[in-house]
């Protein structure tokens, strides 16, 4: 009998030391280094404006044709993953993070009647292209930033971070193509709650982010050089982008724990 009572004491020590330690190595969301991957959509608006500068003979004056009320739209799906480190202190948060996300928004305009376009200085030299459709196609996004955040219970963050993103998007017109990489400020927030049934330290989060494109020239589509009939065209693009994510998240270590 005292050797099942002895027994029965050691499983409930060995079962209140793994309680324990499996307590001490628990973290709330987002705190800790933590990795996530993540799958989303992606939409925004691009807004452009061609000038073009005739000074010949013929002359009909200086044009500018420019976008700007919705601008044309892209949307697209994508999916990445993320990598961070935070800080609880109470019910406040602070972290950093960088992100990755492959895919993403794309347009395509075309046109049922095709322009020629000329790729040479005047009427007389160069050879002619014909452009029926436009496309745009994010090949990849990434970006990184600061979070703060508040922990409305102990099983959920809300946070909201600023930094920077820059995206590579491939531009197909006519028989030609060219990369253009567009970046600027970023601004998002997130919710993330434990799935405490499953592993203490995983997580699924929420996130809405807003990238501001900054302003970037754009040459080589349709564009003349100055020559013999005094012509040139500059152009010049910017944009927005809105994503919506939805992933997993793992916390599995804390650098506080070393000191």
């Amino acid at each position: 009998m005292k050797k099942i009572k002895l027994i029965i004491t050691a499983v409930a020590l060995v079962g209140l030391v793994s309680s324990s330690n499996a307590q001490a190595d628990s973290y709330a969301p987002g705190e800790g280094l933590f990795l996530g991957a993540f799958v989303g959509h992606s939409a925004g608006h691009v807004n452009a404006k061609v000038k073009t500068f005739d000074s010949g003979a013929n002359s009909n004056g200086d044009n500018t044709i420019e976008i700007k009320d919705g601008g044309i739209g892209l949307n697209g799906i994508e999916g990445g993953g993320y990598l961070g480190y935070g800080y609880k202190m109470g019910d406040l948060y602070t972290g950093f993070e960088w992100d990755y996300a492959a895919g993403g928004a794309k347009f395509e305009i075309t046109s049922g009647n095709s322009l020629r376009i000329q790729s040479g200085a005047d009427s007389t030299s160069g050879t002619d292209d014909v452009l029926s459709a436009v496309t745009a196609e994010t090949k990849w996004t990434t970006g990184g930033g600061g979070r703060l955040g508040y922990y409305v219970n102990a099983d959920t963050l809300l946070s909201f971070k600023g930094g920077i993103a820059v995206s590579k998007f491939d531009v197909k017109w006519a028989s030609s193509s060219e990369s253009y990489y567009a970046g600027g400020p970023r601004l998002g927030g997130a919710i993330e709650s434990r799935l405490s049934a499953i592993d203490p330290n995983l997580s699924v989060r929420m996130s809405w982010d807003y990238t501001d494109y900054l302003t970037a020239p754009v040459s080589g589509i349709g564009s003349e050089v100055s020559g013999s009939n005094g012509n040139s065209i500059d152009s010049e693009v910017s944009g927005a982008m809105y994503q919506a994510r939805i992933g997993v998240q793992y916390s599995f270590f804390d650098a506080s724990g070393l000191f």
